[in-house]
């Protein structure tokens, strides 16, 4: 019993720290299906649209769906740290309870008990670890819990500059495409004197603002989950709208800005595609 216990446990651990480390710290897309950030999404994704349809249309209804990008990060991980305690309680289980109490006797419950009391580096002290195995698990359980501690405080920063940056462009969007924003109210702001020239400027900000979408958004997928401030605005639908404005421009006007429309329409698809 206590075998799978450690084999359960080694493997609980090696899942969630890989996963981790792929979700924050790797910068790439990852194609692996089996995942547990993949399942944690899925499962809780399709509850929290459908709860939705019981809030009433407009603008409560989007602040309601906006709480589940920044929500589904902490429950994420608030899963990660609930499954390495519980990994290397197993852990210290399968190698026989090494734990000294005072008058009670060790149980599995009493290793989850000292494995977060560890990984949250407490230091209560009124369970302690006895032999070599338990003593190297500890040490390493308040590593980890010391650097998870560390990655999550690094990882919101950078995660919400992403999420500052992406909107900044969508706001200045509202004004020249409308809210919500569409390809011919663009086209049609821009539609007198100067107005080819700002829109070859605005095609060339866009293609850039692709780029970064797609680069942020591979490195930190979470994001798509994060919508916008305002209520008529949304990423996506301003990617379509600059793919919709490209894609005129392409067929219906000749000269550089049509050469920079196929430019930022490539790197729009690219984004939308990966």
């Amino acid at each position: 019993m206590r075998v799978w216990a450690g084999i359960a446990g080694a493997v609980l651990v090696a899942v969630v720290l890989w996963d981790a480390f792929e979700t924050i710290v790797l910068p790439r897309r990852v194609t692996r299906r089996v995942r547990l950030t993949r399942f944690f999404y899925r499962a809780t994704w399709r509850p929290f649209a459908a709860s939705a349809g019981f809030v009433r249309a407009g603008g409560r209804r989007e602040a309601y769906l906006g709480f589940y990008g920044p929500l589904s990060l902490l429950l994420l991980l608030v899963l990660w740290a609930a499954a390495l305690v519980l990994g290397f309680g197993l852990l210290q289980y399968a190698a026989g309870s090494a734990a000294s109490l005072t008058n009670e006797t060790a149980r599995l419950t009493t290793d989850v008990y000292l494995s977060g009391t560890t990984f949250f580096t407490l230091g209560l002290g009124d369970v302690a670890p006895q032999g070599t195995f338990a003593r190297v698990l500890t040490v390493v359980e308040s590593g980890l819990g010391f650097g998870f501690l560390a990655i999550v405080i690094g990882y919101f920063p950078v995660l919400y500059q992403a999420f500052s940056r992406r909107e900044v462009s969508i706001s200045l969007l509202d004004a020249r495409a409308g809210s919500p924003p569409s390809a011919a109210e663009l086209l049609r702001r821009h539609g007198g004197p100067g107005g080819a020239a700002a829109l070859e400027r605005l095609l060339t900000e866009w293609e850039r603002w692709a780029a970064e979408l797609l680069e942020t958004h591979l490195s930190y997928p979470l994001l798509a989950y994060f919508r916008s401030q305002h209520t008529n605005q949304s990423w996506l639908a301003a990617l379509t709208t600059v793919l919709d404005t490209s894609a005129l421009v392409m067929v219906g006007i000749e000269g550089g800005c049509a050469r920079q429309a196929r430019l930022t329409f490539a790197m729009a698809r690219h984004a939308v595609v990966d």
